[in-house]
C-alpha cells in the first residue's frame, strides 16, 4: 500500500512567512470518483488533516486547493475540503458554459477564486470551453488554471492571448514532446506573459520531464529561463498528493522535491515573489500580515 510521508527533516530551502502552495488536491470520505476521471488516489485517502501535517513539515502557510479530476465537474468534495481548511485556503473549481449564476455564487461563498481547464485525458473541462469559462471567471474576478500539452502552445497562443482573466500555465507547461529554452514554444510563453495576465506554475515536474529525477534537467533549464525572464510571474505548488504515483517507488520525497524546484529560482528575492507576492496577485489573496 502506498504511504505518504508527512514529516521528517525540513527542506534546506526555508520558505518565507506567508508561503502559498498553489497546486494540491485533498479528499474527504463520502465523495466517490465519477465516470470519466482517473479514480481516487492510491493508498489511504489524502485528507486535509494529512495535508496540514505536510504544511508544518515543509513550512507552507497558505494553500490553493484544486478540484481533482476524480470528481470531474462535481465540486462538492472541494467545497467540503475548503470548509475543513478554513481561512488559510482558497479553491480552484470546475465550471463550464452551463454553470449558473446561482452556482457561481455558491462556489464563491465556499472560497473558490478560480476555475480549471485541463485538456488532457481525465480532465473534466477541456479547451473547447476556454472562452465560456473565461467569461464567467472574469465576471467574478477569478483566475483560470490552464493545463494542456504545451508542445502545442503555438496552436493555442492566439486564444490564450485574448483571455480576460488572470491565468496560469500549469505544471511547467507540460511540454511532452520536449523543449529547450530556445524553443519557439518558450518564446510563446514569454509573449503570453508579456500580455499582462499570464503566470507560469512550477508544479508536477515529474509528469513531463524526460530526463527524470532527481535533477529533472530538461524542465529545470526551461524553468530557470522563464524565472529569469519574469520572476514576477512564477508561482509554485507541491502537487501533493502526487496522484500519478500508484506505487511507493514512484512517490517523491516532498522535502527534496521542494529544494530542487525552488532551486531553479535565481535568488531569495525571487523565491519570496514566487511563494508570497505572485500568488497573492494571481489568486486575489489578502496580503500576508504576520501575526
Amino acid at each position: 500500500m502506498l504511504v505518504r510521508t508527512l514529516s521528517g527533516n525540513p527542506p534546506k530551502t526555508r520558505l518565507p512567512k506567508g508561503a502559498v502552495d498553489t497546486q494540491m488536491h485533498a479528499y474527504l470520505p463520502g465523495f466517490p470518483s465519477l465516470p470519466g476521471g482517473p479514480g481516487l488516489p492510491a493508498g489511504e485517502l489524502p485528507t486535509p488533516a494529512q495535508y496540514l501535517e505536510l504544511m508544518r513539515w515543509l513550512g507552507i502557510e497558505r494553500v490553493i486547493v484544486t478540484q481533482g479530476n476524480a470528481q470531474q465537474r462535481d465540486n462538492s468534495n472541494l467545497n467540503a475540503c475548503l470548509a475543513e481548511f478554513g481561512s488559510i485556503a482558497r479553491g480552484v473549481c470546475v465550471i463550464d458554459s452551463a454553470t449558473s449564476e446561482a452556482e457561481l455564487d455558491r462556489l464563491s461563498a465556499a472560497g473558490n477564486v478560480g476555475a480549471r481547464i485541463m485538456d488532457l485525458p481525465g480532465g473534466a473541462v477541456d479547451l473547447s470551453e476556454l472562452e465560456a469559462v473565461d467569461a464567467k471567471a472574469a465576471s467574478r474576478n477569478w483566475m483560470i488554471a490552464v493545463q494542456f500539452d504545451g508542445s502545442h502552445i503555438l496552436d493555442h497562443e492566439e486564444r490564450l492571448g485574448r483571455l480576460k482573466s488572470r491565468w496560469v500555465f500549469d505544471h511547467h507547461g507540460k511540454f511532452f514532446s520536449g523543449v529547450t529554452p530556445d524553443s519557439p514554444q518558450i518564446d510563446a510563453v514569454k509573449r503570453l506573459i508579456d500580455g499582462g495576465n499570464c503566470w507560469f506554475k512550477f508544479a508536477g515536474v515529474y509528469e513531463s520531464s524526460k530526463a527524470g529525477g532527481p535533477d529533472y534537467a530538461d524542465v529545470a533549464a526551461v524553468a530557470r529561463e522563464i524565472a529569469k525572464y519574469a520572476p514576477e510571474r512564477i508561482v509554485w505548488g507541491t502537487n501533493w498528493p502526487h496522484n500519478l504515483a500508484r506505487e511507493q517507488a514512484d512517490y517523491p520525497d516532498d522535502a527534496a522535491l521542494t529544494d530542487t524546484v525552488l532551486g531553479w529560482l535565481p535568488d531569495e528575492a525571487a523565491r519570496y515573489r514566487a511563494l508570497v507576492e505572485n500568488p497573492q496577485e494571481l489568486y486575489g489573496l489578502p496580503g500576508w500580515k504576520p501575526e
